[in-house]
């Protein structure tokens, strides 16, 4: 018999699509309703149709920006053209089974997890023998769960393979096909972790070199663990953001391609890295450094917790508790090497993050303007704000200016600084620097979080070289 007359069946999670549908759906419901992680554990007892049936009663994906296997979803499609019968044989629930199936246009029938049963294993396995009989159908899958379906099947498609799961298709039936494209690497890895933003941690080195601390091995030795906790604790915290912004994300031109939404990365993975990084950030806090610290901490993972849910979404105030998040950084670090707080720093800091917010903030609305939309997802802006938000940047970054140049009529400059003449210099160079860099954002240059911007920028490290050399001058 020709492969065009066998039909082809195919599951979706994994297979089809390079994601979950089930983690998905629940990742959009804790988003919208937080509270609901403590009635899941009464869905599951109930059982897994229940559960399945809970969230799809209250959750919509958008099937169309789900991260499909391209290569599989094009044969699929030739075969659809040969006139064979293509299947949807899936775990998922109904609901989304039927939006994809609608999507893509080239299923004939939809077998999925409805009232009666959840449609996985070896209730996919008889349900299948059943309407088109033992080795009378091919069948796409990805996992072990699979194995039982194989069993049954004429010949195994296999779609990204987990350990071991190959050897076993072959063991059940021939394999016609592979399919991998996901393999994550190291890359990918650092990616999602976003490793290149550990360098805004390292702010909490900023007390130490403001108390001309340098020389002290302890005080290092103290910074670099506020540094690592501090990165470990803002890793997870983007790999949960990452999973509760996934429908935002693969609306966005350059978000998409994050490992998580793009399915680079598994969903599984991430739930499982983010309580590691954050046991080990509190580990580190808890073993090794200051009680004060480990409050530091525990503010910020809370505030990034209320950022990810829910403040993202208020104008401005998202702009200023990132702004919050860096000055908490520098307060982590007084609170790591117990070097006493400056309100001269803290307030310059409020003002300068403010203001590198809002270009963050300022060059998302100009991308999307550029792009002819009118408003963010998920958030409260629209185009017609930029004018606004340039004038309050530049305003916020002006004043971190005034500020500056008021320290250095303080007491405190004449204890640190014996010629504090030098420090005069810093102001107009400060004020040329946010000048340049909110120029750069209104001419549309600004992709990056500004903070990386500037690690990246050759202008910011000579004005960082210059303002260096006259700090030291001034000191000496």
């Amino acid at each position: 018999m020709k492969s065009k007359d066998i039909p082809l069946c195919v599951d979706l999670d994994g297979t089809l699509i390079r994601s979950d549908i089930l983690l998905e759906s629940l990742l959009v419901l804790i988003k919208k309703q937080p509270w609901i992680v403590f009635i899941i554990p009464f869905w599951l007892f109930r059982g897994r149709v229940f559960f399945k049936n809970e969230i799809a009663k209250r959750v919509d994906l958008n099937v169309q920006t789900l991260p499909y296997q391209a290569e599989l979803v094009d044969f699929l499609k030739k075969e659809h053209a040969t006139g064979r019968l293509i299947i949807l044989a899936t775990a998922s629930h109904r609901k989304f089974a039927d939006d994809v199936a609608n999507h893509l246009g080239i299923f004939t029938k939809v077998h999925a997890t409805d009232d009666d049963i959840n449609l996985s294993g070896r209730a996919k396995k008889d349900l299948l023998v059943k309407h088109y009989g033992a080795k009378g159908f091919d069948y796409a899958g990805n996992s072990r769960a699979d194995t039982h379906v194989w069993s049954m099947s004429r010949q195994a498609i296999v779609v990204n393979p987990g350990s071991g799961v190959l050897r076993d298709a072959a063991a059940q039936c021939e394999v016609s096909h592979t399919f991998e494209d996901r393999h994550p690497t190291v890359t990918t890895y650092a990616k999602e972790l976003r490793v290149h933003q550990w360098l805004k941690n390292i702010l909490v080195f900023i007390p130490m070199l403001g108390a001309h601390e340098i020389f002290s091995f302890s005080l290092w030795v103290d910074g670099i663990l506020a540094f690592i906790s501090f990165s470990l604790c803002a890793s997870s915290v983007y790999l949960l953001n990452d999973l509760l912004d996934l429908p935002a994300d693969r609306l966005h031109p350059r978000k998409r391609n994050r490992p998580f939404a793009s399915g680079e990365m598994s969903i599984v993975q991430g739930m499982l890295l983010i309580p590691l990084l954050l046991a080990s950030a509190f580990a580190i806090a808890v073993l090794w450094l200051p009680s004060a610290f480990l409050i530091v901490l525990l503010g910020y993972y809370l505030l990034t917790l209320s950022y990810s849910f829910w403040l993202k979404a208020i104008v401005l105030l998202d702009a200023l508790l990132l702004a919050g998040l860096y000055t908490v950084r520098i307060i982590g670090g007084m609170a790591a090497t117990q070097i006493g707080p400056s309100f001269w720093l803290l307030t310059f800091s409020i003002f300068l993050f403010f203001s590198l917010a809002l270009i963050k903030r300022y060059s998302e609305l100009l991308a999307l303007k550029q792009r002819g939309q009118l408003t963010t997802h998920g958030r409260g802006y629209h185009v017609e704000d930029l004018v606004m938000l340039m004038g309050f940047g530049v305003a916020c970054g002006f004043m971190a200016v005034l500020v500056s140049a008021l320290y250095i009529n303080s007491d405190k400059v004449k204890v640190l600084y014996h010629h504090p003449a030098f420090l005069w210099l810093v102001s107009p160079i400060l004020l040329y620097w946010i000048s340049r860099i909110w120029l750069i954002a209104h001419r549309g240059g600004m992709h990056d979080d500004p903070v990386v911007f500037a690690a990246k920028d050759k202008g910011s490290w000579a004005v960082a070289a210059v303002i260096g050399g006259l700090l030291w001058l001034a000191a000496i």
